[in-house]
């Protein structure tokens, strides 16, 4: 059974026990947090339905804050 869910502006496939790295979360260290189902595979079911999915409910635990690499932006005039 896995999940593709909207996490920090992207959307992230998950299952049970995947750990994930999302952007910033306004959540300190070791807070749970739940994310919206977009959509939810489950063997060889796979459930699209915005009315099922309001009642799915996933969530995961914040383990630690990252700084990911510094990302340069060059512009060049002409």
């Amino acid at each position: 059974m896995y999940a593709i869910v909207k996490a920090g502006g992207r959307q992230e496939k998950v299952a049970v026990g995947d750990t994930v790295i999302v952007d910033r979360i306004d959540a300190a260290a070791g807070a749970t947090v739940s994310f919206p189902a977009v959509l939810l595979v489950d063997g060889a079911a796979v459930t699209t339905d915005a009315k099922t999915l309001a009642g799915v409910k996933v969530t995961g635990e914040v383990i630690e804050e990252l700084k990911g690499p510094k990302i340069d932006i060059l512009r060049y005039k002409n």
